[in-house]
This record gives C-alpha cells, sequence and structure tokens, in this order.
C-alpha cells in the first residue's frame, strides 16, 4: 500500500512499530528510525545510491534488523503544492519498494532540508560537516512530522 493519506496509513499499522523515513536523493538516500511507540525519529545513517536491486536489498536488511513495520517517504513537492520531475521520481521509487511488503506513507517533504540545514548553521556546524549529515537529518525531520501527525490521528 502507497497513500499521502495519514487516515488510510494510521489504520495499515494499528499497533505501531517502528517506522524509516527516508529522503530520496538523485545521488543518496538518509535514513531515519523512530520508536515503536512513534514517539521520537532519529537519524540513522545517508545511503549512497547504486543499482535500485543493491538499495533494496540495504533497505531490506535495515528493516529486517530494526523490525521495520512502516516506511515513510518524504515527497519533494514544488512550493505550490503540485508535482515536479523530482515527485514523479519518488513516486517511482516508492513503487519499486512495494517487494519489501511494508506500508508507504508519501510525506510532504517540501521543508525539510532547508530546516536541517538552518539548524546545522545556527549550531556553527562546518559547510563539510553540514554536507555528511543533511539526509539523514532531512529523513529525521520527515519521519517526525510524519509520526507526530500519525499520533494526532491515533486520538482522534
Amino acid at each position: 500500500m502507497i497513500t499521502a493519506s495519514v487516515p488510510e496509513y494510521r489504520a495499515a499499522l494499528p499497533s505501531g512499530g517502528r517506522l524509516l523515513g527516508l529522503d530520496v536523493g538523485t545521488r543518496t538516500i538518509g535514513l531515519a528510525l523512530c520508536d515503536a511507540g512513534w514517539s521520537f525519529a532519529s537519524p540513522a545513517e545517508t545511503i549512497a545510491r547504486g543499482k535500485f536491486t543493491a538499495d533494496l536489498a540495504r533497505l531490506r536488511a535495515l528493516a529486517e534488523a530494526q523490525r521495520v513495520r512502516g516506511l515513510i517517504v518524504g515527497l519533494p513537492l514544488n512550493m505550490d503544492g503540485t508535482d515536479s520531475p523530482r515527485t514523479q521520481a519518488t513516486r517511482a521509487f516508492a513503487r519499486n519498494l512495494q517487494p519489501l511488503g511494508l506500508p508507504v506513507l508519501l510525506w510532504d517533504e517540501r521543508w525539510s532540508t532547508q530546516a536541517v540545514e538552518r539548524a546545522m548553521i545556527a549550531a556553527d556546524t562546518t559547510r563539510a560537516r553540514r554536507a555528511e549529515l543533511v539526509d539523514k537529518l532531512a529523513a529525521a525531520h520527515i519521519l517526525q512530522g510524519a509520526i507526530d501527525a500519525l499520533a494526532l490521528q491515533g486520538e482522534a
């Protein structure tokens, strides 16, 4: 199942469980994990993209090792909310994740990288260190937004 609907995704995971957040770029994939109670997201790692079968195998291994129950994929919409070529590529990437057998929530990521960049600049992080961290921190930002919305949905 691939959806952009928080209620639909929440219904697919009635008992919660760990989620894996993905910030899919053209050269890297930032990864983040959350706790089973959907309270906090933590950056995990950044993987360099290669052939999709290798990327899928790496994601499968991480998902199995961490007992992941679902995926949150950042969706790079245009500022006006419309699709861009990157949006279409990300949707295709999400469709290709179906062999993992996990539900996928497409989450609006329009401001994630900028928010993370601003926070790192405010923390006086060097440019090199920012480049090293930005993808997995953006994935954590995306995942945190999604689990906050999922938690609210569970209270409703």
